[in-house]
């Protein structure tokens, strides 16, 4: 299926770069960058939304993988983009929007070139799976925080900053949207030495490469 024109959407010029070297120029596909955060997320894409007609919208970028559910090096591609942190705690838990009936914290991620990616990447050899991104303001950074997540969502794969934002400017303007992540580092305590930055980077050019092949 050829799309029109899409909009790839990262959170820094790193990733662009990453992005751009792999694709190059292409006059159907604009590549920007949105700054850190599902609020600026929002905002940017929504701007550019209003400015252009776009029939499909990707967010690419690097991001924490959950042990066990997406190592580092391998790509995860979203089924669902979702708010970890959109609700209201309370004594027997966190609370997310629907269970207060003020919102949605779930959008569903388009599914036609998800799968075509998933299937090129197997054929590539590339390890990658197909669950839940989480969209956090605050990285995790404890254990403790690590295993609520991982309980209160079994599917999530990994989870990043902008992703929800992104999805939620989509859907108002009833454009398809997915999420692509590169797994950097595993979720959990802090440890910047252990992040493997390059080799996301150098992962997130794959990404997009096979994302030009199946697209056009």
């Amino acid at each position: 299926m050829k799309h029109k024109r899409i909009l790839l959407i990262v959170s820094v010029e790193a990733e662009r770069e990453a992005v751009k070297r792999a694709i190059g120029e292409q006059s159907f596909i604009d590549v920007e960058v949105m700054g850190v955060g599902p609020t600026l997320a929002a905002a940017a894409t929504t701007k550019l939304l209003m400015q252009h007609d776009y029939d499909l919208v990707l967010n690419l970028g690097i991001a924490g993988g959950f042990k066990g559910r997406a190592p580092v090096g391998s790509i995860v591609v979203s089924s669902q983009i979702v708010a970890a942190d959109l609700g209201a705690e309370s004594p027997d838990g966190f609370l997310p929007v629907e269970q207060l009936n003020i919102g949605v914290s779930m959008i569903e991620a388009e599914q036609t070139v998800s799968r075509k990616l998933l299937g090129a990447f197997t054929k590539k050899g590339v390890p990658s799976s197909h669950g839940q991104i989480l969209t956090l303001s605050t990285v995790t950074g404890t254990n403790e925080t690590t295993e609520q997540l991982m309980e209160r969502f079994p599917e999530a794969k990994a989870e990043a900053m902008e992703g929800f934002g992104v999805a939620t400017a989509a859907k108002l303007f009833e454009v398809p949207v997915i999420e692509v992540r590169t797994i950097s580092n595993e979720v959990g305590p802090r440890n910047r030495e252990a992040w493997k930055l390059k080799e996301a980077l150098n992962l997130l050019e794959v990404v997009s490469e096979t994302l030009l092949e199946v697209v056009q």
